[in-house]
């Protein structure tokens, strides 16, 4: 069960793993989150940088959930909600931390805010070609939504 002390950096802490703890980023976490990613993360966004990052924890500041056990990032999951939909983007989780239950902690607390903000549905940016997250994603109860497909456009080149 995730436990909730609220804002301004939302708490969680999960039984199976006393010492993973489950909050918002603020702005002094935007440089390890970058750093971290390039090591966790699949893959690139236009957006993997300090002002995209930046924006997004401005805009939404409980959109970015950061994992921690013993003060390290283990963990990161963005979970948008627009006022229509819950996206769920970056579930990254270390390399060496696999397999602990953190990705799971995180999609927890990921869906407890959507359905604390009125979301009905959750739909998740997996990779194609990360058969690894496909397997973690239909363990969490998501599933590839074949009727649709995503159309890109980007505004900025780079």
């Amino acid at each position: 069960m995730l436990e909730f002390t609220g804002p301004p950096r939302q708490r969680w802490c999960d039984d199976r793993m006393t010492d993973l703890h489950i909050r918002a980023a603020g702005p002094d976490d935007l440089d390890a989150v970058l750093a971290f990613w390039k090591t966790a993360a699949e893959g690139t966004s236009i957006s993997d940088d300090r002002s995209g990052v930046e924006r997004l924890v401005l805009r939404d500041p409980e959109a970015l959930i950061l994992a921690e056990k013993d003060g390290e990032l283990v963990g990161t999951v963005i979970a948008g909600f627009d006022g229509w939909r819950c996206h769920l983007y970056r579930l990254a989780v270390h390399p060496q931390r696999r397999r602990l239950g953190i990705g799971s902690a995180l999609l927890a607390a990921a869906e407890e805010r959507f359905v604390r903000l009125g979301g009905r549905r959750g739909d998740a940016m997996v990779l194609v070609r990360n058969e690894t997250a496909h397997h973690a994603w239909r363990a969490a109860g998501y599933a590839p939504e074949e009727k649709w497909r995503r159309w890109v456009k980007p505004f900025t080149a780079g």
